[in-house]
């Protein structure tokens, strides 16, 4: 057995997101994102091909991104509640991290595994941040994949799309527990 850090599974099983529409300002300076990115760049990628990328989000982005929603979301005929909610979900941020899935043609490595390792990518981000100590949430939506949507307001190619978006502030109200699984209803062993 290497080197345990029983601070670091203690931390990881007891994380808990935070909902996005309870973060507020201050939101991390570029100083204090650079090294969430850098952990979060470190998730496992087979082949080396860093199949993602980052997009922070910020300001009048943000706001540009809101009245985006309104307008194509009716079109795919998201409306009422959900609009709003969709809306809010940029209106409402300080900061978003929108990690983009970006894969790589390769002989070796399956889009698959790309796709995965963009996903861990987002709990890496998610992790790290709130190990800095700030309030974090990974959400997703339509928006994450409209090819409309990604088009116009994240500038994305036709094979890319938002692995998740990744949102980063001061938490206001910390979230009441919620129930976990029961690991042992979920865990097979097989020894044979």
């Amino acid at each position: 057995m290497s080197d345990p850090r029983p601070e670091v599974l203690d931390f990881l099983q007891t994380r808990r997101s935070r909902p996005a529409k309870t973060l507020e300002l201050p939101v991390p300076t570029h100083a204090e994102l650079s090294p969430i990115l850098t952990a979060a760049a470190r998730s496992p990628d087979h082949g080396k091909l860093e199949p993602w990328r980052f997009i922070v989000l910020e300001g009048h982005a943000l706001q540009r991104l809101a009245e985006d929603v309104v307008k194509r979301g009716p079109q795919l005929g998201v409306e009422g509640d959900k609009l709003e909610k969709a809306r809010r979900q940029f209106a409402d941020a300080g900061l978003v991290v929108a990690v983009v899935s970006s894969p790589v043609p390769s002989p070796k490595v399956p889009e698959i595994e790309q796709i995965l390792s963009a996903g861990a990518v987002c709990l890496s981000m998610l992790n790290a941040a709130l190990a800095s100590g700030w309030g974090a949430n990974w959400l997703t939506g339509w928006m994450a994949s409209d090819r409309s949507f990604l088009r116009h307001g994240l500038s994305l190619s036709k094979s890319e799309f938002v692995a998740g978006f990744i949102h980063i502030g001061t938490e206001r109200i910390a979230p009441p527990e919620r129930p976990r699984p029961d690991i042992q209803a979920i865990t097979t062993w097989v020894s044979e």
